[in-house]
């Protein structure tokens, strides 16, 4: 089978390309470089041994999207990763998000109706079940989001059900929790444009000397500690359901044409336990301190993955030490390089 990666240059697409050809599939992939950097295509090159196959196409052309279409012959599934992903910047500047997310996932899936590619993973979020109570499993109530980016994925799935309902095209949604960690190469990892939105990088670049301090957002939240908490998944175990959900797709072993699955854990950790856990595995001690709540962020959440396990055969198998230490790795790589 042939797979489009779109957003292959990002942070979760890049692992998934590693994982998806190490499986044996072959790979194209397309990218903007709106958040990721061309580099990223030479380390998969190294990683992989391959030469990865890559247009630079942005979504939201869809004139430049169905040229790609046409120009391509035997895409067998689409893994649909392009998207902006940042809670607060989607309070900030919410029609960026809805421009990219949501109308860019439009013209993709129209770009696969002419070309009759029925078959795709979607990159959803925990964050489509708003302030719901943990563990959540995939029968929890859909919320409202506390974040125009939650509500872009809540949107996205419903217009892809939607078009499960109209078309012959057949979905996988998989609603990830937090991806943090980086491959064991550290020649891929999370690298964020600019100042950080997410608490791992934030995290690694202050250790570093990037950053003076780390804020922590909050810390008056009703959990144990104050902080809030979430639910911290590997990337490269992330990654690994992506090729369980094309082989679900492939062997047509869904019950619907639109199938979710939770990708977590299933446990939670806080702010500070992260923080914790990251001075204790790499011996850094952070300066951090304690800021305002942040806009968009729930209290807490981890997932329920028995449907993981049962319907894909897939559960984690890396711990959050493993996620600080491959994390610190990959910026201690970063700082190598010079990109500081």
């Amino acid at each position: 089978m042939k797979i489009l990666v779109t957003g292959g240059t990002g942070y979760i697409g890049s692992h998934t390309i590693v994982e998806l050809l190490k499986a044996g599939f072959d790979v194209c992939t397309i990218d903007n470089f709106d958040n990721s950097y061309p580099s990223v295509l030479e380390n998969l090159n190294k990683i992989t041994g391959t030469q990865i196959e890559f247009d630079e196409v942005d979504i939201r052309d869809k004139a430049a999207l169905k040229k790609y279409f046409q120009s391509k012959s035997g895409i067998d599934a689409v893994i649909h990763f392009a998207a902006n992903k940042a809670v607060g910047e989607s309070v900030a500047l919410p029609l960026k998000y809805y421009e990219n997310n949501v109308g860019g996932t439009i013209n993709l899936l129209e770009a696969m109706q002419e070309a009759g590619i029925n078959n795709i993973v979607f990159s959803s979020s925990c964050t489509v079940y708003g302030e719901a109570n943990p563990p959540v499993d995939e029968y929890t109530a859909i919320l409202p989001a506390t974040s125009p980016y939650g509500n872009t994925k809540q949107i996205c799935e419903e217009i892809l059900m939607d078009q499960t309902r109209a078309s012959d095209i057949k979905v996988v949604s998989l609603r990830y929790f937090n991806p943090v960690g980086a491959h064991e190469s550290a020649l891929i990892g999370e690298l964020p444009i600019g100042v950080p939105n997410n608490l791992v990088p934030f995290i690694t670049q202050t250790a570093i000397g990037k950053r003076e301090f780390l804020t922590v957002f909050g810390n008056d939240y009703p959990t144990p500690d104050g902080t809030c908490i979430r639910d911290y998944i590997h990337v490269v175990d992330l990654a690994i359901a992506h090729v369980a959900a094309i082989n679900y797709l492939a062997n047509k072993k869904y019950r619907d044409a639109f199938s979710v699955f939770n990708l977590g854990t299933g446990n939670g950790n806080s702010v500070l336990e992260v923080i914790q856990t990251f001075e204790a595995v790499t011996g850094e001690k952070l300066a951090y301190k304690i800021g305002g709540r942040r806009a968009g962020d729930v209290v807490q959440i981890y997932a329920s993955c028995d449907k993981a396990l049962k319907e894909l055969g897939w559960k984690t198998e890396r711990s959050l030490e493993e996620c600080m230490r491959s994390s610190w790795k990959w910026e201690q790589h970063l700082q190598s390089m010079g990109n500081k």
